[in-house]
């Protein structure tokens, strides 16, 4: 073949007849009844995206109108024979009476009305003539109201097709006038398909996940498709590998994607940017990532709401067990803020300095807007009500810091007690602590001169009254303002992690044994993915024989390939039994066993760090203060 002589795949495929049409079935089968039954309109109008087909059509429906049949004596019909005169001229764009006019570049009032005055004579080789006007929403309003008239009343020979990409444009005059027939976008699975069958008629050796991702990367236009996989045969030297339309592309990973979706929902930051920077390194476009990650999180979302929407794990789509492992791995609600937050993240990445900033910010603020937890959302609606316990000395500052009254008079203020800011109740019940109750540093805290620096006291006000003195003694409320605002919280009233709000888990010898069993399983990496999150997730309820009944809180964890894994895992342990599984509460399960023990950990790290003298004394001489969520066990 020479080198002058090559057809694009766009122009060598092009449908000859609507047998060839892809997609489009809804236009195919109205235009086909229509020409079989010669229920012709005067005037089309194809609406769609670019590359769906609305020249093609328009093509087809000349070569129907105007096919003579192999022997010259046939008539209009829905399927042209593709030999004719008539069908070979109106392929080669030589047809006398098949005129295309290109309104984008031909939009003025002059060229419409050169158009139109054609349209008085009869046609000269074919059955009728026919004006095909691409881009017709382009016209100018003059050109539009010059060609009203005969568009509404053309000639019975003569026949109007237009093509828009944005019929809103139209003029509704003109719409009314027309058979208006609007072409869909093309579904990645259609244009899967159809890339399969070119490249195999071209011989062209095509990994599958090389076509998935031509196909996602055309969205919805065939001819965008053809044209990125002639590009894509050209960069891989006659062959598709998905590596290499890959870097073609632009496109991330799922690797990468499903890495970053993984180490959002489990809250890991350092994973989170180190993806990022190998991102960068890779040259792989950060938009790119965004939209693959937005697709990854639909599919995630629809799985969350609808379980039985699960695909069969028949290995037509690979990313199917890592969206469903992903899918319940994180909440409905962090998917659907994901989703949002990776959408409109897409936007803002060309107001970065540079992409990749722009990636790693939004990958940021998907951590930091993460759903608060039910302990924290509950903390964060309720009021806030005193401890039940006795109250401290730092509870007495810290009641010192409120304002004042603004009307009430000095001599009432001075007679009747006021009840500490920190308690709901009523004075009645939660009296104000009597000055004698106070130790010496309390009493220094609560008689500091404005600006001057007083200790931090911790200890409960547990000591006996000895000295009662009356209520009236004590110092005005505007005389303790100069209390620093360094009073650290007590350590019960740190914000902890929302997995702390777990309750404890009471003893039982068949959650001793399955914490025991799944741990093994895990250790010796005989279950992984999905199979690992089911035994993690699940409560050993009964056992039998050769039966054991499991139970979960999510839908999506029983899925049969996770049960059949996880069974031949246990077999490979000794336990040749077969699992059943019920959805419903898990209160013992090894998941929550382990981060139970890893709350107890956490609780001993920030008490030992809380309790140390040297930590105590930078507290109390620098002003120093411990960042929350810093602490780790060691």
């Amino acid at each position: 073949m020479g080198a002058m002589s090559y057809l694009v795949l766009a122009r060598k495929y092009r449908p000859r007849n609507f047998g060839e049409m892809v997609g489009q079935e809804h236009v195919v089968q109205a235009l086909t009844n229509a020409l079989t039954q010669q229920r012709l309109h005067h005037a089309y109008l194809f609406t769609g995206t670019r590359g769906v087909g609305k020249t093609t059509v328009s093509r087809i429906l000349a070569k129907s109108l105007n096919c003579q049949g192999p022997d010259g004596q046939g008539g209009i019909t829905a399927t042209p024979c593709g030999v004719c005169q008539a069908c070979t001229d109106i392929d080669a764009g030589r047809f006398v009476d098949y005129t295309e006019l290109d309104a984008a570049s031909n939009r003025g009032v002059d060229e419409v009305q050169g158009l139109l005055e054609q349209a008085v004579y009869k046609p000269v080789q074919g059955r009728f003539k026919v004006f095909m006007i691409d881009e017709v929403h382009m016209l100018t309003n003059t050109a539009f109201n010059a060609m009203l008239k005969t568009l509404e009343e053309p000639p019975e020979y003569l026949k109007f097709v237009l093509a828009t990409t944005d019929p809103q444009k139209v003029p509704v005059t003109v719409l009314s006038r027309c058979l208006q027939f609007n072409l869909r976008p093309m579904a990645p699975e259609t244009v899967l398909e159809h890339l399969t069958r070119v490249l195999g008629a071209e011989e062209v050796a095509a990994e599958p996940g090389a076509l998935r991702l031509l196909a996602r990367a055309a969205r919805g236009s065939m001819r965008d498709a053809l044209s990125l996989t002639d590009q894509a045969i050209a960069y891989g030297n006659g062959e598709l590998v998905e590596g290499g339309v890959r870097q073609m592309l632009g496109s991330a990973d799922r690797g990468h994607v499903h890495a970053l979706i993984e180490a959002l929902a489990l809250g890991d930051g350092r994973t989170v940017v180190e993806t990022a920077e190998a991102l960068r390194r890779d040259g792989l476009s950060a938009a790119s990532t965004l939209e693959e990650m937005t697709s990854v999180l639909q599919a995630m979302a629809v799985l969350q709401a609808v379980p039985s929407r699960a695909p069969a794990a028949d290995g037509a789509d690979p990313d199917a067990a890592e969206v469903a492992r992903l899918a319940a791995l994180m909440p409905a609600d962090e998917t659907q803020l994901l989703y949002s937050l990776c959408l409109h993240g897409r936007g803002e990445l060309g107001l970065a300095p540079d992409e990749y900033a722009g990636l790693t910010m939004v990958l940021l603020r998907l951590l930091a807007f993460k759903p608060a937890g039910e302990g924290a959302a509950a903390e964060k609606k309720s009021p806030l009500k005193a401890p039940a316990e006795a109250p401290t000395a730092r509870t007495v500052a810290t009641a010192a810091l409120a304002p004042p009254p603004a009307a009430e008079p000095a001599p009432a203020r001075a007679a009747t007690p006021q009840p500490s800011p920190a308690s709901e109740a009523p004075s009645s019940t939660r009296p104000a602590m009597p000055p004698s109750v106070r130790t010496r540093d309390e009493a220094a805290a609560l008689q500091a001169r404005p600006g001057q620096r007083v200790p931090v006291v911790d200890a409960p006000l547990r000591r006996p009254a000895v000295d009662r003195a009356p209520a009236s003694d004590a110092p005005p409320r505007d005389e303790v303002l100069a209390v620093p605002l360094r009073v650290q919280p007590p350590p019960g009233a740190r914000e902890l992690p929302r997995e702390t709000a777990l309750a404890p888990i009471p003893p039982s010898e068949d959650g001793d044994f399955w914490h025991a069993t799944v741990t093994q399983l895990v250790v010796a990496e005989a279950i992984g993915a999905l199979a690992r999150e089911l035994a993690l997730q699940s409560q050993l309820v009964a056992r039998d024989v050769d039966q054991w009944l499991l139970r979960v809180e999510r839908e999506t964890l029983n899925q049969p390939a996770s049960r059949e894994k996880l069974q031949n895992a246990l077999a490979g342990a000794g336990h040749a039994v077969r699992i059943a599984i019920e959805i419903g509460a898990v209160s013992d399960s090894p998941a929550r066993r382990n981060r139970l023990a890893a709350e107890a950990r956490q609780r001993a790290a920030e008490e030992a760090i809380h309790n140390d003298p040297e930590v105590q004394s930078l507290m109390r001489q620098w002003d120093a203060r411990i960042v929350p969520g810093t602490l780790k066990p060691a």
